[in-house]
This record gives C-alpha cells, structure tokens and sequence, in this order.
C-alpha cells in the first residue's frame, strides 16, 4: 500500500466512524422513545409486562428494569402481600438499562411467602437433665415481614476485599452450561477391588503389628527412608501399606520451618537410599506424595528389582489419623478395628475392600451401589466442567462462625456444646439426577406460587439476592462471600442486602425461619429432577455404624469396646470424606526438581519449600476427567447440614431444636456440625443421625471467646466437665 492509497483509507475509515456514531445517536433515540412508549403503557389498568415484551422486542426482565411497575405481581409482591405503593412512590420512568446489567444490579424474582416453621417459645435452661423432653408449647406468632422494596434494587456497595462470586453468562453461552461431560459417568465397576497388605506402626515406641505379630524396631531418626527399610527388614514379605498409629515422624523437624506443610514437605522429599517417589501404577493407584500438614501420604517404590527380576515393591505411608483419632490406642487394637470395619462392610458389600484413605473406601463402596439394571444401569452422568467449576467456587462446606461481645456478654453464664450425631447421614436421602435446568428470574417469575415452592424444596443451587429484615435480631441464615481471607461469613445486620449462592435448604429456611421471613431475590438458579443417588449407599453405612456403635456400648472387653469404637468412626469418617470426594476440587500437584536445574520448575508453579539440593513446589492442574465427580451432591448435603444448625424439626418429638429455636445472645458458635450456646436446653437425643447430642458443658461465669483457639480450649474443658460430672 503506497501513502496516496493509505491516505485514502483513514479518510473512508473517518466517514464509518461518523456514520456509527448517527446510527449509534440514532439507536439511542429510538430506544429511549421505546422505554417512553412503554412507560405510557402503564396508563392503562390491565398493562401487562408478559405482553409488552414481546411487543417492544425485550425480554421481561428488560421491561422490568425500564418500568418496575409493570413487574409481575408475584415480582412486586412481598411476603406477605402489601397494598400497591402510594402515588407519591411511582416514579417516572428510568432512563434505557444498559445492555448488559450486573448480576447485582440485574432484576430478581421475589420469591414468595412461606409458612414459618413453629417459633421458639420461651424454654428454660435444663441444666440439671439437658436429655429430657420438652414441655409443649404454643406456637407463637411470627413476627411480620419487614415492607418490600422494588424489584430493581440498586447495587449495594461492595467492601473493599469482598469476594465477588462467579454467575451464569447471559444468553445461550450460559444456557451451554447445563449440560452433561460427554462419554464421562459414574458406572458400576467390572472389577474386584483388590486388598492390600499392611501394618501399623506407632513411630514414637516403636511398636509394630503385622497381622498378628507385635514386633519392637529401632526407627533411628525416624526418616522415611529408614522407616521404610527397617519395616521392610521385618516383614521381609513385603507390605503395601504403612500406617502410622502415633508418633507423626513427619513433624520431627518443625521447630526449623516456618509452616507446618513446609516442614511435612521436607520429611517427605528427603532422600530416602534404595527408595525413590512412586510415579504411579495402576488404574487405583495415585502417583507422587500428598502434601498434607497432619495427615500426608508418601508413595514410595523400591528403586531395584527382586530376585525374581519383577519390578521394585510400591508402598504407601499414612497417618491413620485419616480415618479416626486414636486417642492413645495400642497398634494392635487399631489392627483390631479394622479388621471389625472390615467384616461389618462385608455384611452388605461382600466384595469390599478397606482402602488406604475413607474418601476412597466410600466412593469405592458408593460405585457398587450404583445400579446394575433400571433405571440409572447407565450411570450416572457428570455435570459439565463450567457447573463443576461454578459448584466449587459457590459451594462451601461446614459453618464456622464464632460469635464474639456484644452480641453476646463479656461474661458467659456458661459454655454448652451440642454436637449432630453423624450429621451428613441425615440428609442423604435426596439428591441432584437428570440433566440441569436452568431457572432464570424471568423464569421463577412467571411460575405459579406452587411451582416455586415446589423448586424452592428440590434440589437447585440459586444465586439470590437477600436482604436481611429490619426487625432481624439473631444471628445470620445465608452464607455471604467474606472480606479478606475467610471464605464465608453470614451477614444479620438489619438491612444488609447482599449477593450470593445458596442450597435449596438453606434459601427455605430463610423463608420459613420462625421469627421473621428473609426477602430473597432468585436472580438465576440451577434446578435438578429429585433421585436418591446416595440413600441406598448411606443406609448401609448408618446400619454399619449403628451396629459398632452398639457393640462398643456393650462389650465387656474394654480393648475390643476400643476397637469397636474406632470402627465406627471409621464409618462415619467413610461417609464424610466419601461426601467430600464427589466434591471433586481441583486438582494440585506437588513435585519436586533438583537446584541445579532450577529452570524446569513449571512456569506456573509455586515454591513451597526448598533446600542446598531440592526445590519443591505445586501447581494447579484444574478439573481431572473424574467419572465420580458429583460436586452437586456434595453442595446439597452441606447446605442441609447448616440449614439444620438453625432450624431442624424433631418429628417424633413435635419440636423444633436448633439456633434459631433459642434467644439470639445465647448463640456463641458454629463449628461444622457443633452448636456452642451459653444455657442446657431439652432436645430430644435418640442416637440417630442428626440428632443434638450433649456433649460439654462448662459453669461460667466464663470470659466469651475471642479466637478459636479460646473456643477450642473451653470446649475441651467443658467435655471434661461433663464427663467427670464437675460442670
């Protein structure tokens, strides 16, 4: 191209960029006489949103923003209805919305008025028999639901350092989300899982149970590499799998590094003569060590050949630590343990193995539930990696909140802590099936109020607005992304309007709470067909718990009642982390590369630890393709289980138990499944999943904890108290 020809085009570049800019002047005109056309329409009485958008070439949720008169009536109505707005509240017309709207600024759908469960009547501390039951009482009044405010709420001011969590795009690129990974489901295995050696170890005394031989060997230093070789000298047979029952020989260093993890990495990457990292073999089999600062896992293979010429022996150590704490317990009654885990599993698995962690051991045994014929033989589908990734940044686990003056005093009366008896157990019995649907605010607007009660009660994960009542005086019911480095944080300041992600279960109970209903703006929402997935796989393992428990009740051997006991956390830890394994986070990977060739650290990896001779770092290697990766399953669960540490109803008993059911001073913190408060109450405790178990109480007056630490020591000591009878 010469000058004369380049000259040329920037001049017809020019007259595009003027004719855009008409057009543009021109578009915006046109578009603001349809914004005035359509707030005229509000003169007449019978005007209606559903049949202006179409005519204006918008969606409702667009005519919606332009003139929140001509919302829905189930959009503007609050809970319970109020009287239409006085002349005075109607404005004019806005100016045109942007094309493209903030997630908090976008127009939500209201979701409607719930009946509130039974409110808490006033009950009196039960310190001196906390188990019996209560005393009926009245159902109180609920308190009415503060006035609603328009649908189009202006955008609250966010924090500085506030996490602001991920949506759903607009349009069809989002609507591409709601599907399944091709070619990728959990099935029914076709395969017998196969059982690995083992032994116990307890680091400390050197004590060593194989089978059943008790052995005593001299660790040295304690180093993996002479654990492996002494252990390996007595048991020249081989093991695969080194438990260590006590000891933790991977912190025996810690007082020379900064972070626990630092001091866990450099226990396990030492050089270990005649060992080197397993890099993996087997479909069963991970590859390289686990980075873990209490419970790690070294994989280690030999690095020379047996007589027979075969490849070098693979083997594993672990901390049992994994599967329950040992409290003291001899190797030999932890063998015991899980040789009664074992055979209680075989009772409904025949072919079960106890594999090396109980994530594993409970997705291994989940997968031989799946069905062989009817209606899920196929399996069951994974959700696309966009939900998965959408489910892991909106989805947290536990609730951990501690509540500190002056919401409640200076001064506790005192500490009483009740725990759930194997509380994930309860909420097993429904879970996500079927391909998701998308329900968009424009959607659940336009459902009848039975169909949004309805989808309110299934299996969804909705991105809601909420805004606390102004008569709300008791602790928080949503969770809120948190400022700084806390994940989650659970707003109850009277007004507070916030945007976040929450569970079916715990959306319904800020409906349904017995003092005063939350509003709840559904802005977009993730809804699947009802199934049980999970219900078979959890009876057998609550049957399984239920009958160790039992055994360890009733056991006239008080070291096989140990063991019994240990079993049974055992199953209820198989449970737990078998939840947390459909989760599926993603996935990091820990390596390690020699000082001299700094320059093959991944580009994107982290320096976690190094040395005069190894650097070891991390890296993020995102989703694997997981066949059992069912984050919705998990994500479900666990907003039931918070759900029920406010409000939960004791249907043999006809009451309600929970931090909502008790004055709001009297809430000191939430601990996963643990509820702190500052008086005994009456609950009903059956010994069922789910249920309020008494588990500590401390006789104040006692100053209220500040850190979690603080928590964590009077908690211990109010176990004490309780147990000794000296509370």
């Amino acid at each position: 191209m010469d000058a004369k020809t380049y000259t040329a085009a920037l001049g017809e570049l020019r007259t595009l960029r003027d004719d855009i800019k008409k057009a543009r002047a021109a578009l915006a005109k046109l578009e603001a006489e349809r914004a005035r056309r359509i707030a005229a329409l509000t003169a007449h009485d019978k005007a209606k949103a559903e049949r202006i958008a179409p005519a204006a070439g918008l969606s409702l949720a667009e005519v919606v923003a332009l003139v929140p008169a001509l919302a829905p009536e189930v959009l503007s109505a609050t809970a319970p209805p109020t009287p239409a707005p006085a002349p005075q509240e109607q404005e004019a017309a806005p100016e045109p919305a942007p094309a493209a709207l903030e997630m908090d600024d976008a127009p939500g759908a209201l979701a409607p008025a719930l009946t509130p469960a039974r409110a808490p009547a006033a009950q009196p501390a039960a310190a001196e028999n906390p188990s019996a039951p209560p005393a009926a009482a009245p159902a109180a009044t609920p308190a009415p639901a503060a006035p609603g405010r328009a649908a189009t709420l202006p955008a609250p001011a966010r924090r500085d350092g506030t996490r602001v969590l991920p949506s759903v795009p607009e349009g069809p690129e989002g609507d591409r989300w709601f599907t399944h990974t091709p070619n990728l489901a959990s099935t029914h295995p076709n395969f017998t899982q196969q059982a690995r050696s083992t032994v116990f170890l307890d680091a400390a005394s050197g004590v060593l149970v194989h089978r059943d031989r008790t052995l005593q060997l001299a660790l040295g230093s304690g180093s993996a590499g002479e654990i492996l070789n002494v252990v390996f000298n007595a048991v020249p047979e081989g093991v695969e799998r080194i438990y260590i029952t006590g000891g933790d020989p991977w912190h025996r260093d810690a007082a020379r590094h900064p972070y626990l993890k630092d001091a866990v990495a450099a226990w396990l990457n030492a050089p270990a003569p005649g060992w080197r990292t397993d890099t993996g073999r087997g479909k069963d089999r991970l590859a390289g060590h686990f980075v873990h600062p209490r419970h790690p896992v070294g994989r280690y293979q030999r690095t020379h050949s047996d007589e027979s010429g075969a490849g070098g022996q693979h083997v594993e150590l672990r901390s049992v630590g994994e599967w329950f704490d040992v409290d003291g317990a001899h190797p030999a009654t932890v063998r015991d343990a899980f040789r009664l885990l074992w055979g209680v599993l075989r009772s409904h698995w025949p072919d079960a193995v106890v594999m090396g962690s109980p994530s594993q051991t409970g997705r291994d045994l989940w997968t031989r539930t799946i069905p062989a014929r009817g209606q899920h033989a196929d399996g069951y589908p994974v959700l696309s990696e966009e939900l998965r990734g959408l489910f892991h940044a909106t989805a947290g686990q536990g609730r951990t909140e501690l509540i500190t003056p002056p919401r409640v005093p200076e001064q506790l009366p005192a500490l009483v802590e009740y725990d759930r008896t194997f509380a994930y157990a309860k909420h097993t019995w429904k879970s996500a099936v079927g391909t998701p649907r998308r329900v968009t605010a424009t959607t659940f607007a336009t459902w009848s109020q039975k169909e949004q009660v309805k989808a309110l009660f299934g299996c969804g994960h909705w991105h809601v607005r909420v805004t606390v009542p102004d008569t709300w005086d008791h602790v928080g019911i949503l969770p809120a992304p948190a400022p700084g480095d806390r994940a989650w944080h659970y707003p109850s300041t009277p007004g507070t309007t916030f945007t976040t992600w929450a569970g079916g279960p715990e959306v319904y109970t800020a409906l349904t709470n017995p003092l005063t209903p939350w509003k709840i703006e559904i802005l977009d929402g993730i809804l699947f067909d009802d199934g049980k997935p999970l219900d078979d796989w959890s009876k057998k393992l609550k049957d399984c718990w239920a009958r160790l428990a039992a055994q360890a009740a009733v056991h006239g051997d008080e070291t096989q009642a140990t063991a019994a006991r240990l079993a049974s956390r055992a199953v209820r830890a198989i449970l737990l982390y078998g939840i947390g394994a459909f989760a599926q986070r993603p996935r990091t990977v820990t390596g390690t590369t020699p000082r001299t060739l700094e320059r093959d650290v991944p580009a994107d990896a982290e320096i976690i630890a190094f040395d005069d001779e190894t650097i070891t770092w991390q890296r993020p290697t995102g989703f694997a393709r997981d066949p059992h990766a069912h984050p919705e399953w998990a994500a479900g669960i666990w907003s039931a289980a918070r759900s029920a540490l406010l409000s939960q109803r004791m249907r043999e008993d006809d009451t309600f138990v929970g931090a909502l059911h008790v004055p709001a001073a009297s809430v000191v913190a939430f601990r996963t499944d643990a509820l702190y408060l500052t008086a005994a109450h009456p609950w009903p405790y059956h010994g069922q999943p789910g249920d309020y178990l008494y588990k500590g109480h401390l006789t104040g007056p006692l100053p209220a904890p500040a850190t979690e630490d603080d928590l964590l020591a009077l908690r211990d000591a109010g176990r004490t108290a309780l147990t000794t009878g000296s509370q």
